[in-house]
């Protein structure tokens, strides 16, 4: 059976890989978003614990993503790959614990009112469209870096950092304007 080395895979290849996984990510998430416990378990499990989970581990990449920052400024690479590969891992159990709570838990709707109403939506929604955009740039990074490429992986990490700390730093921002919201049966 042929195995796929994306060290040696082309440029095309290593773009079709990446975009096909994001899209099939971002629309995965997309259809949770809109169609709340469309995969619901008939008996339900707890999730009421996740969205401070989520908060807990976007804090934390938040935190890993800055000390990364300051690791490669030091030029300690070790530390600073060994941040950027724990990131990535805790970014990649978000992902899936997100997709467990949307599927199994009802939608919240933010009761705010007057500028924290606009506030919070102004957040959210460059939340979301960051976050769809910052996995494929995380991809990306991340396999420069891994092929060896590193004026490419600077290039894109350029643009990667900033925006996946502010989708970090806002998915924690999210969790505390709705959680006052949140209505979890006990």
């Amino acid at each position: 059976m042929a195995t796929l080395d994306l060290k040696q895979a082309s440029e095309k290849t290593l773009a079709l890989i990446v975009y096909a996984l994001s899209i099939v990510v971002v629309s995965l998430v997309a259809f949770l978003i809109f169609f709340p416990q469309v995969l619901a378990i008939e008996s339900g499990i707890n999730v009421s614990y996740l969205p401070k989970f989520h908060a807990f581990i976007n804090g934390t990449c938040a935190v890993l993503l800055v000390v990364a920052y300051f690791a490669i400024r030091s030029k300690n690479i070790a530390l600073h790959k060994t941040l950027m590969m724990s990131t990535f891992v805790l970014s990649s159990i978000f992902l899936i614990s997100y997709v467990i709570y949307h599927s199994q838990a009802p939608a919240t709707k933010f009761g705010g009112e007057g500028a924290i109403r606009y506030f919070y939506f102004f957040v959210l929604i460059s939340h979301i469209i960051l976050a769809a955009i910052i996995l494929p740039l995380a991809l990306f990074t991340i396999a420069r870096s891994w092929r060896g490429e590193f004026d490419k992986h600077k290039k894109i990490a350029r643009w990667t950092l900033p925006l996946w700390l502010y989708v970090a730093v806002t998915g924690v921002l999210v969790y505390v304007l709705i959680s006052p919201y949140y209505n979890f049966p006990q």
